[in-house]
């Protein structure tokens, strides 16, 4: 293999423009979070049974995703795969800036922000949220010292795998401590499974995997620099095998709960009588988001070209959204069970299915943690030595010239 040279990104018309993009989405972002800050929360679709609305979704979905991303670095340093470790830093960078902007919409939708200084002062360590702060603040300082090791000079070789795979497992437990917030929510029907840990895992390979390879693809694209055909493709398999994971656990969790009378009542909601969230988790989840891009990447001839790969991502992202719009915003939806084996009405809207209809400042909240993390990405590759200048099969894999 040849060696690898890392450069900075190029500024060009690409480049410049897409930081404004996405700098013009942050600050609709900010705009959102201070209308919603100024008049209340009363201004959005959220209510008392809906509390976790769409920027919600959108701060899981990147934080999920986030972890998912360091994956590529772990399989180059970790397992040891030539091909990847050239992606190495972009994989790191890459991950550090959506759980950066996870968090920050996760921040501000909080109502009172500034709230969350007591809960970095004063922890309360019989709870999950608790520890995930602890994840997410670990997960930052253990990327950032990997993404330093990596790019300083004579670091032993040693030295960057065992911190490459203290990475690996801290990822492991970020994304298990993620599942486990609806895990362990046992009040909740929807929530109350030990899966969810497992699934959260699946889940962030798949949608990490699916931002990295449209963002790799963006950067080369921009910049003109050499994406080789066959490390796409093996890109694609990759994605494909997570996906069909993804769709294994959802299949397993909900097969689970069938098996339990307890949950029947759920789960025919869900699956039958649930209305937009039925319609999310067949058509958005299920077919857009595992089954369609599995057979387009599994398939012989389309599956190895570039459209079906980064068409598969895109549907994979959007199935991922939808995915977590069930799970959080559908979870809530589903009344209590407060008596069990008893009907509950009162004024309160006891034992009816909550209604939520995302508002405009909800999504503008979302959006902007996306264009954070985008920009940081970009701002990071132009900062620091992040891309390779070639990834052109031939400089990543060496054994393709002897198969040529």
């Amino acid at each position: 293999m040849k060696r690898i040279v890392y450069r900075e990104l190029e500024g060009n018309v690409g480049v410049y423009g897409l930081i404004l993009l996405m700098g013009a989405f942050v600050l609709a972002g900010a705009g959102s979070f201070y209308y919603m800050e100024h008049f209340g929360h009363i201004v959005t679709g959220m209510n008392n049974q809906i509390v976790w609305g769409l920027p919600h979704v959108f701060a899981i979905f990147l934080i999920v995703a986030a972890s998912g991303a360091l994956n590529v670095a772990s399989i180059g340093s970790v397992f040891g795969k030539t091909a990847y470790k050239p992606m190495a830093r972009m994989s790191g960078l890459l991950a550090v800036a959506l759980l950066l902007g996870g968090l920050s919409v996760l921040v501000l939708d909080l109502g009172r922000p500034d709230r969350l200084i007591v809960a970095m002062t004063s922890y309360n360590f019989k709870s999950i949220f608790a520890w995930n702060i602890l994840l997410y603040n670990g997960f930052m300082v253990i990327v950032g010292v990997y993404l330093y090791l990596q790019m300083e000079r004579n670091v032993p070789k040693a030295l960057l795998k065992s911190v490459g795979l203290f990475a690996f497992i801290w990822r492991l437990l970020l994304t298990t401590g993620t599942g486990s917030i609806f895990g362990w929510l046992i009040a909740r029907e929807a929530y109350d499974s030990a899966l969810m840990a497992p699934m959260f895992i699946a889940m962030s390979l798949s949608f990490g995997l699916a931002i990295f390879i449209l963002v790799a693809l963006t950067v080369n694209g921009l910049t003109n620099r050499p994406f080789g055909g066959a490390l796409l493709a093996r890109f694609g398999k990759l994605l494909a095998i997570f996906a069909a994971v993804v769709l294994y656990f959802t299949l397993a969790q909900h097969l689970t709960s069938l098996y339990a009378t307890e949950h029947h009542t759920y789960e025919r909601f869900i699956l039958l009588d649930g209305g937009i969230y039925t319609q999310l988790f067949w058509f958005g989840h299920i077919l857009i988001g595992n089954i369609a891009p599995i057979f387009l990447l599994l398939h012989p001839t389309m599956g190895k070209k570039r459209p079906a790969i980064v068409l598969s991502a895109l549907m994979i992202i959007a199935g991922g959204f939808a995915q977590v719009y069930v799970i959080v915003i559908g979870g809530q939806a589903f009344p209590l069970m407060l008596f069990p084996g008893y009907e509950v009405q009162s004024s309160l809207m006891d034992g009816q299915i909550g209604q939520y209809a995302p508002s405009l400042p909800e999504l503008m909240l979302g959006l902007g943690g996306v264009a954070i993390a985008i920009a940081l990405t970009i701002v990071g590759m132009k900062v620091f030595k992040i891309v390779p200048k070639s990834l052109a099969d031939s400089a990543v894999d060496p054994h393709h010239s002897a198969a040529k």
